[in-house]
């Protein structure tokens, strides 16, 4: 009887049945597996290896089991199967041991996956083998890699394997910035959501990697975004899969990515492996895109019709109604803006201007009175929407709860929680030396970091009545923060921006007892 379950199964799959013979193969081997170490090995969905184990006898230990092997021989003619896909790299994992102990490790104590974020741990082989083949493919020495959204912590993968490559990280959690910082590798981290924009440092690159929430939205926007940070002659490496059970699903994302005008060099099946992720078999594929001519016009189409809902969960889901603005006037009562930033009712006669504008360029005129709509799930956003005005008011609408705000806010605003509305009431500029230099910061959050820092620290020595070179100045900055070159305070990490008081006070008075 279980014969001829699993020969239905076999015949319903017809050509796809690999996936299928693969896992009855990994039963028949008188291992004990659970069913998501099948799943994962397999490739194959979590629904479709439950339908082979409900028609194989299997023994049980726990929650592991196995095909019992006097039964195993009358499946040996299922198991004639080609092996899988060839992996163009596995050759080479094994004179990396070194590494792939240090990523187990790494990815062993990284933070733990946040599902609002649909954050699903690749597995340590996974991504060196993402760094091997980057480093087969392409010549790595001097070459600028953009990883865009990196929980999997492909980028501590590429600089262990390739240190001589020059690589940056941009997310927007907050945890995985702080943790890539901490492990000392060089790798330049900055804050991004990539709803609202691609952080100005983030451009230029000769490659990038993304493995991005699994909806033709946020696989569409993460692509676009990795697009937008590349040269014309860059690629995009896209990590993507969808359940043999779904090809509609997958057919919408490769719509996506049509629409990007796109080359499809390359595509590796089964090539990445999670934990966890067993609705898609634990796995997905990699793709090797090239941009073409017409794809950076359709990078500005794609990008001019944003949808903040990519998510298949949480407040910012694509099936959630969450991600409507809640902003209504009931909102400003005692409060009279000038500017509008955020959807709020069309009913309101102030100027307005969007989210991603707002964070993207100054704002042309010098508002007294600013009101900020935070739609739900965009809460991290918080203190880089409040830094990119010079307003000495604002009003932000929370649909969330208010997220933590760095310390160096306070030195800026007076803040002032309330139900579901936070105001921010500029404090004067003030006198202390190191004070004025932080304050002078925080007060262009457009610009670049270390420029405003420079000339701040050039004004103090002025003041003094001494004088201090470009360079002298660049010198100190970069020893009391060797982070802070290219980057602006709005996409500097908040770890970073928290640290920021003590490097300034650390410049100043170094200027003052060496000069």
């Amino acid at each position: 009887m279980e014969r001829e379950g699993v020969e239905r199964l076999l015949a319903e799959a017809g050509a796809d049945s690999r996936r299928l013979r693969h896992a009855l193969a990994l039963l028949s081997d008188g291992q004990w597996w659970t069913l998501a170490d099948v799943v994962r090995q397999s490739a194959t969905s979590r629904r479709t290896v439950e339908s082979l184990v409900r028609e194989l006898p299997l023994e049980h230990d726990g929650d592991r089991f196995r095909m019992p092997l006097v039964d195993a021989p009358d499946y040996q003619d299922l198991l004639a199967v080609a092996p899988p896909p060839e992996d163009p790299v596995a050759h080479l994992v094994p004179h990396y041991g070194h590494a792939l102990d240090r990523l187990t490790d790494l990815i062993a104590k990284a933070p733990r996956a946040r599902h609002v974020l649909d954050h699903v741990s690749a597995t340590p082989e996974t991504v060196l083998r993402r760094a091997l083949l980057l480093g087969a493919r392409f010549w790595l020495p001097g070459a600028r890699l953009l990883c865009v959204g990196d929980h999997d912590l492909t980028s501590l993968a590429v600089k262990l394997v390739h240190p001589e490559a020059d690589v940056t990280v941009v997310d927007v959690d907050e945890r995985i910035l702080a943790y890539i910082d901490e492990q000392g590798l060089g790798v330049r981290t900055r804050w991004a959501d990539l709803r609202l924009g691609l952080p100005p440092s983030a451009r230029e690159h000769d490659l990038a990697v993304t493995d991005p929430p699994y909806t033709p939205e946020g696989t569409g926007l993460f692509v676009a975004r990795a697009l937008e940070g590349l040269k014309d002659d860059g690629r995009v490496l896209l990590a993507y899969g969808a359940s043999e059970r779904t090809p509609m699903l997958a057919l919408k994302v490769q719509q996506e990515l049509s629409q990007l005008n796109l080359v499809y060099e390359a595509v590796y099946p089964d090539f990445n492996r999670y934990f966890g992720a067993e609705a898609i078999g634990s796995a997905a594929d990699l793709y090797i895109l090239r941009p073409t001519s017409k794809t950076r016009p359709a990078v500005q189409s794609r990008l001019s019709r944003l949808s903040t809902a990519i998510y298949t969960q949480g407040p910012q889901s694509v099936e959630s109604a969450a991600g409507a603005s809640t902003a209504s006037a009931t909102a400003l009562e005692g409060f009279e803006p000038d500017l509008l930033v955020g959807d709020w009712p069309k009913d309101l006669t102030p100027p307005r201007v969007k989210l991603p504008t707002w964070l993207a360029k100054p704002y042309a005129a010098a508002p007294e009175r600013v009101a900020v709509a935070v739609p739900p799930g965009l809460e991290s956003a918080l203190p880089r929407l409040l830094l990119a005005t010079r307003a000495p008011q604002v009003r932000v609408l929370l649909s969330g709860a208010l997220p933590p705000l760095p310390q160096p806010l306070s030195t800026v605003y007076d803040l002032r929680p309330g139900d579901g509305i936070l105001d921010a009431v500029r404090l004067p500029h003030p006198t202390d030396e190191a004070a004025s230099v932080l304050r002078r910061i925080l007060d262009n959050g457009h610009a670049k970091l270390a420029n405003t820092w420079r000339e701040a620290l050039i004004a103090v020595a002025r003041s003094q009545g001494t004088a201090l070179t470009k360079n002298d100045a660049r010198t100190l900055i970069r020893q009391a923060a060797p982070w802070s070159d290219d980057l602006t305070p709005l996409e500097t990490p908040l770890h970073h921006l928290t640290a920021l008081p003590a490097a300034v006070t650390t410049t100043v008075t170094a200027l003052t007892t060496t000069l």
